[in-house]
């Protein structure tokens, strides 16, 4: 493990004088993923920054304009908080696949984030809500769309000095639901070869989709919303012929490579199964 400094702040002010400062800043959420980048030699860190000590980044609330998760708040809890139970449950779906029980007891959702893996399991879920990022630095605040948010396998958006603070998903309305599978070569902690993240509402009065959001995992770059898909199911009835034929349109945002755990056209082929089966899920989660 090469040497750098260490700081656990417990203001957000305190924390973002921390990453002002000159030279590689890191943060460390829950570790999993940036001690082991560190110990390889894939990331470098002038100094590293525990944030898990500050309370805007271990927000879990869910107020009039939506639900906020402050970046460092670790996946147990918000696969167990209520509202994500009862109704953000591919968020829920996606934060209980990630490693094993430790790795959630210890894991934070914006770390998941911030690594920027294209394989990143709460990636899609969270982008098939339309969720929110909200970043700061010392010149302030601002928020950005999470699907404006990455640059690249392992490259976001930030700043030199900015930290991700919460994410922020809107409120579900009635009449919807939401669902992530993945698939994976093992029973458990695994890279996804593909996963995909969906959300529905429907118009109870005719099956019609009012809204409709699919995202893909570990097919391009970067996770990827499936818009074409969105589009077919936009303001039609919800049949199996119609998820059938979103699943198909969902491979058009796919740009997979051919690597150890899959060829590009198995790949290709998981996106649709998996889209097929949200989408099914998510339904199925409607009518209860």
């Amino acid at each position: 493990m090469p040497e750098f400094d260490f700081a656990q702040p417990t203001s957000l002010n305190d924390a973002l004088d921390l990453f002002a400062a000159d030279g590689e800043v890191r943060a460390l959420v829950g570790g999993t993923d940036i001690v082991d980048q560190l110990k390889t030699g894939r990331r470098n860190a002038d100094m590293v920054v525990d944030v898990k000590r500050i309370p805007e980044l271990q927000r879990l609330e869910l107020t009039d304009d939506g639900l906020h998760i402050g970046a460092a708040r670790n996946l147990t809890d918000i696969a167990e908080f209520p509202p994500v139970v009862s109704d953000y449950r591919g968020l829920a779906d996606s934060s209980l696949l990630i490693g094993s029980w430790q790795i959630q007891n210890r894991a934070g959702l914006g770390g998941n984030v911030c690594n920027a893996a294209p394989s990143g399991d709460t990636i899609p879920a969270l982008l098939s809500h339309d969720t929110v990022a909200v970043v700061a630095s010392k010149s302030g605040t601002r928020e950005i769309a999470l699907s404006d948010f990455f640059a690249g396998p392992g490259q976001t958006v930030l700043q030199k000095g900015e930290i991700l603070v919460e994410l922020v998903l809107p409120l579900m309305p009635d009449n919807s639901a939401s669902s992530y599978l993945r698939f994976i070569p093992r029973n458990e902690m695994d890279i996804a070869v593909v996963g995909a993240g969906s959300f529905v509402q429907i118009n109870p009065s005719d099956n019609t989709v009012l809204k409709a959001r699919i995202a893909l995992a570990s097919v391009a770059p970067t996770p990827v919303r499936a818009r074409a898909a969105e589009e077919v199911l936009q303001g039609s009835a919800l049949t199996d012929d119609l998820i059938e034929t979103a699943a198909v349109a969902a491979v058009e945002a796919a740009t997979p490579i051919t690597d150890v755990r899959g060829s590009a056209e198995y790949r290709r082929e998981l996106v649709k199964v998996l889209t097929r089966r949200t989408l099914g899920i998510c339904r199925d989660r409607i009518n209860g």
